[in-house]
């Protein structure tokens, strides 16, 4: 059995996090770990509330407050509970209490996959996507992750980007491995080339010889341009539900900070699952 864990800020639940981490988790017949990141820094108030206050006693005012936090923590523990209850599926619940990043990133070196809110920052502020948080995730987690929108829709079709990268095809590899009940499903497989260049793909032969053994009814999309454009543009227009799979993050920090990495790009334009799976060797 796999072990699938969904990152969830118990001050700030994330529903749709919480759907999308059952329908994975039932499609692999997974165990769903909820990792409920309770950092010792993050509370609902700050300065500005304390500053604010005009009451008497400010050690009982913060005293209720972390009260009310303790009970909504709880109470999103219990809504992640029933949830997986109500679906059948095995679960268990890590209460973490350590700095949020930290945490989560030793979990992932013991879990198959990860899930989590593309606008997770755990914090009481909101960054524009990707977030700081996710940045800093994605650059040393330990297993793949799924980034997910906002809004929970249920996936009907898998895409795959492909661009002759070793990392590409890991990402494929990996999806393959973790997802076997979603063969069935509509598979494309998008590659962008130069506009001075033919639209065979990169290894035409060897990578058509490998998906045909994994998704034999994949349909192959060959686009021109520039990748980044290009792939958002097309995917735009796509009319069903489908989650991109892609190898990403390879790069240092300090590279990125000049040329943003495609998730980026896809976490900022799109509102699609991402499952993103990196090879740093």
């Amino acid at each position: 059995m796999k072990k699938f864990i969904v990152a969830f800020d118990g001050l700030d639940f994330s529903e749709s996090a919480l759907a999308y981490s059952i329908f994975f988790a039932k499609q692999s017949a997974a165990h769903l770990v909820g990792i409920f990141l309770d950092d010792f820094m993050r509370r609902s108030y700050g300065i500005v509330e304390l500053s604010n206050y005009e009451g008497t006693n400010i050690d009982r005012y913060i005293k209720n407050q972390d009260e009310k936090d303790k009970e909504e923590r709880t109470e999103n523990v219990e809504a992640f509970e029933r949830a997986c209850q109500n679906a059948g599926i095995n679960y268990s619940v890590h209460r973490d209490k350590n700095v949020a990043i930290q945490e989560l990133l030793h979990e992932s070196i013991y879990s198959d996959l990860l899930i989590v809110n593309e606008t997770e920052t755990f914090t009481r502020y909101k960054e524009s996507v990707p977030t700081t948080f996710l940045r800093h995730l994605l650059s040393d987690v330990q297993c793949p992750v799924v980034i997910v929108p906002s809004k929970y829709k249920p996936v009907n079709k898998i895409i795959l980007l492909y661009d002759g990268a070793p990392s590409s095809v890991h990402a494929v590899k990996t999806f393959s491995y973790l997802f076997e009940s979603l063969k069935g499903f509509d598979i494309e497989i998008i590659t962008v080339k130069g506009t001075d260049e033919s639209l065979h793909l990169p290894d035409n032969k060897l990578i058509k010889e490998f998906i045909k053994r994994h998704y034999p009814r994949a349909e192959y999309v060959v686009i021109k341009g520039q990748a980044e454009h290009e792939i958002i543009k097309y995917l735009q227009l796509e009319k069903n539900n489908p989650m991109v799979v892609l190898g990403a993050y390879r790069r240092s920090r300090f590279s990125r900070m000049f040329r943003p990495s495609m998730a980026d790009y896809l976490m900022q334009y799109l509102k699609m699952p991402l499952f993103i799976a990196h090879n740093k060797s």
